[in-house]
């Protein structure tokens, strides 16, 4: 399991993914989770995977080699495509194409052993930017101001901060202390998301990646928001008023 997060803000968008594929008493794999491509001045895009590790490992190759080798397949690749709603398109196609070969079937199925889902976001110039989710089927919807932010993996710990404490126009700042809150409740919860974590800030019309940081298990600030949001969460809890049994 994983848990990967992208927020759309006003200034930008704001990424964040564990890197735990597999947990278990003896068993405990890390793969990275979280890809960018940039040509600087002109585009940056990032993706983020969840599902079945072998499928997401072959479409980010297939991005990769195709983007590379785009002049001998006269074919777009994410790299030349004109939009980002184009790049979605590209990277379902690819997740469809995989899954199918995997599968060995027709199409792809919503809980076929091979599935997999992405999150997708970025900025091509003369756009804005966009964000996207990819189903296992190549299909995606976009985020709008009613679904500002998109999850995949294990969702549901970290879901309700998300939706009491967004605000599009926060800072970034104050993003990724939002996000902190929703991994660390999400950790907490479920083992099959460990750290460290990847981040990535995208600052709007840069058309360049942002800062990048990898957060590890012993990092300093993330224990400050975890120990304080327990805290601030008893103490919260000590204020409300006690049921009445009479």
């Amino acid at each position: 399991m994983t848990y990967c997060v992208g927020l759309k803000l006003s200034r930008g968008l704001v990424f964040m993914s564990d890197t735990r594929t597999n947990a278990g008493v003896d068993n405990i794999s890390m793969f990275k989770k979280m890809f960018l491509w940039e040509a600087e001045g002109e585009r940056s895009i990032t993706i983020m995977t969840a599902g079945n590790l072998a499928t997401t490992q072959a479409v980010v190759s297939l991005l990769n080699e195709r983007s590379v080798a785009a002049e001998d397949r006269g074919a777009l690749s994410i790299m030349e495509a004109p939009s980002m709603f184009q790049v979605a398109k590209l990277v379902g196609e690819t997740l469809r194409e995989v899954i199918a070969d995997q599968s060995g079937v027709a199409g792809p199925q919503a809980d076929s052993p091979f599935g997999a889902s992405i999150i997708l976001g970025g900025q091509v110039r003369s756009g804005e930017p966009r964000m996207f989710l990819i189903y296992p089927e190549g299909n995606f919807v976009e985020a709008c101001d009613d679904t500002p932010f998109f999850q995949i993996g294990e969702t549901k710990y970290g879901k309700p901060i998300l939706v009491r404490a967004y605000n599009p126009e926060m800072r970034f700042e104050e993003a990724v202390k939002l996000l902190m809150v929703s991994f660390d409740s999400t950790l907490k919860a479920n083992l099959s998301v460990g750290m460290p974590l990847d981040l990535h800030i995208y600052e709007a019309d840069t058309f360049r990646h942002g800062p990048r940081r990898r957060i590890e298990a012993d990092d300093a600030f993330f224990a400050d928001i975890s120990i304080g949001w327990g805290e601030k969460l008893r103490e919260a809890f000590d204020t409300l008023p006690d049921y009445s049994l009479d």
